[in-house]
């Protein structure tokens, strides 16, 4: 009888915890499924950004054009891949006031965004918000395969948002 008191203890305390294997192999398990879910959420969070950079070129541009009707004069405005909308170093028009507008988190200073543009050192609004200069605004980002354009076509400043593939500027069929 002696022989099994000492057996049915040891069975006892193993029930009560976990062994090192077991909380080797449950942690490895874990780890597996938090790497396989970050994947898409490193993509997810890209596509915020796209997403994000995007608009505030667009509300760049409106935020131009409504200064410029609200002072009733021409104004200015410089884009920047660092920095975003941001008044124009000299020229002969004045810059938009509180139009100024940087592109957000995930640009400034880290470079995960990339941004090329072709727009003039300076865009101009006219008195009537309507914008003299056009250009295209590409915005990529690493972690993902899509990439965004913003065209600001002529005449009149026409913006028009799209997917950026081989053919340029295409339009995006989920807008």
């Amino acid at each position: 009888m002696a022989f099994s008191e000492p057996v049915a203890a040891a069975g006892r305390r193993r029930a009560q915890g976990f062994t090192v294997l077991e909380l080797l192999m449950t942690s490895s398990v874990l780890l597996m499924l938090a790497a396989i879910s970050l994947v898409p959420a490193r993509e997810s969070l890209a596509r915020q950004r796209l997403e994000t950079a995007t608009r505030r070129v667009l509300l760049g541009l409106d935020r131009g054009r409504l200064a410029a009707e609200r002072r009733g004069q021409p104004c200015a405005l410089a884009f920047d891949d660092q920095l975003g909308w941001h008044p124009p170093q000299g020229g002969e028009l004045a810059a938009c006031e509180q139009a100024p507008i940087g592109l957000g988190e995930g640009v400034q200073g880290d470079g995960t965004l990339q941004v090329e543009h072709n727009l003039p050192d300076a865009v101009r609004f006219t008195a009537n918000g309507l914008v003299l200069d056009g250009g295209t605004v590409v915005l990529r980002h690493p972690h993902t395969t899509v990439a965004r354009c913003v065209v600001v076509s002529l005449p009149l400043g026409v913006t028009r948002v799209g997917l950026h593939g081989q053919g340029g500027c295409l339009p995006d069929p989920a807008l």
